[in-house]
């Protein structure tokens, strides 16, 4: 039977006008509240629904909502759900087959590496389902193998542990993935994330297609996604920069594997700007780790992405290209064009805009959830 919790009265909840998650606080709360990971129906004082949530009265965000309807998430309408977010996304060999909210099941994240699966669960009734989810997604798909990564530190708010593993429980050696037209080195239980960052492939390829004879730095490289594409498409030199060893030796081994001239280095990207301001680049890609992770780190956040790109437009040659990127959700593409505009001012350079890029579509915006809109980029042009 389906739970019903009550909104407070005047409560400026957006979950009234579409947005799937409602606060502690703004819910009315008695002595018998519904066990923690069920289903609960959502209604103003009037009784108008908003819908059908998981529940968790450990969490800050208490109710996170996967149906318009009064219904309960097991059986059919989890597994119809699943169906369908596997069957929007076509037959992508390499991407994102569920996220989260946006696809209607809240903290459930389903990731695609050629024949396995990566499966994150971030919610207490998500983390409760996951037989059945895991069920599902061995019936729909029929993978060679699936990988719980149950280690972020998320699943901490929501009173869970956190854990690596493979569903079969045998051993998963990382192994050589085609990742747009290069080899990438895919470790499904060490790698960052769930094995790879995955909402950044299409720019990859994207980006490459200004590198032909052009001098490339890859900043927060990675495994040199961005550098590797670039490499292949032909640039007459790649230099990638990363603070992680791990990271940098992936991108290395790539570089190697694919038989493609690029050097990685270890180095923070903020320092290497300042010590060698005397070197030029046709192309620079800033793809930065998120700087505003709190509401409270948006102001240093800004200052920090301004710095970044000066640094960067004074070490383009005169039609070079900057492809720059935020993946803070706090940090809108309004404040991140304000950015570059002050960046631009302070370097004397003029900056065109040939392309304003977001997230791929295999990673969804729902329009009444913002918080899903993240990562945003702007190509530029520099004289």
């Amino acid at each position: 039977m389906l739970a019903k919790l009550r909104l407070k009265a005047h409560t400026p909840a957006r979950v009234l006008a579409g947005h799937p998650w409602a606060f502690m606080g703004e819910i009315l709360t008695g002595v018998n509240l519904p066990p923690d990971g069920s289903c609960v129906e959502l209604t103003d004082l009037r009784g108008h629904s908003a819908g059908s949530g998981l529940w968790n009265s450990k969490s800050q965000i208490s109710w996170r909502r996967y149906s318009r309807r009064a219904e309960l998430l097991d059986g059919p309408v989890l597994e119809n759900l699943l169906r369908a977010s596997v069957l929007r996304r076509g037959e992508k060999r390499v991407g994102r087959l569920v996220w989260s909210e946006a696809d209607s099941l809240p903290g459930l994240i389903v990731d695609r590496y050629g024949d396995y699966l990566s499966v994150q669960a971030l919610t207490l009734g998500m983390d409760q389902r996951l037989p059945q989810v895991l069920q599902a997604l061995q019936a729909i798909l029929n993978p060679r193998e699936m990988v719980l990564r149950n280690d972020a530190s998320s699943r901490k708010l929501e009173g869970l542990d956190q854990y690596i593993k493979t569903v079969s429980g045998n051993p998963l050696q990382p192994f050589w993935l085609e990742v747009g037209k290069v080899q990438m080195y895919i470790d499904l239980l060490s790698g960052q994330k769930t094995g790879l960052y995955l909402d950044q492939i299409e720019q990859h390829q994207n980006v490459a297609r200004y590198a032909a004879g052009r001098t490339v730095l890859d900043a927060f490289c990675n495994q040199g996604g961005f550098g590797l594409a670039c490499a292949q498409a032909g640039a007459k030199s790649v230099l990638g920069l990363d603070s992680s060893t791990e990271a940098i030796d992936a991108a290395r081994r790539g570089a190697l594997h694919n038989g493609l001239s690029a050097r990685f280095e270890v180095a923070n990207v903020f320092d290497w700007f300042t010590e060698n301001r005397e070197q030029s680049f046709d192309l620079i890609i800033l793809d930065p780790p998120p700087f505003a992770r709190k509401k409270e780190d948006v102001k240093a956040a800004l200052r920090g992405y301004k710095e970044l790109n000066l640094r960067a437009m004074k070490l383009l040659n005169k039609g070079g290209i900057l492809a720059t990127y935020s993946c803070s959700h706090r940090i809108s593409d309004g404040m991140v064009l304000s950015v570059l505009e002050s960046a631009a001012s302070d370097a004397h350079r003029d900056a065109f805009i040939l392309e304003r890029t977001f997230q791929p579509a295999d990673h969804p915006v729902l329009v009444n959830f913002p918080e899903s809109l993240y990562l945003k980029g702007f190509i530029l042009e520099m004289r």
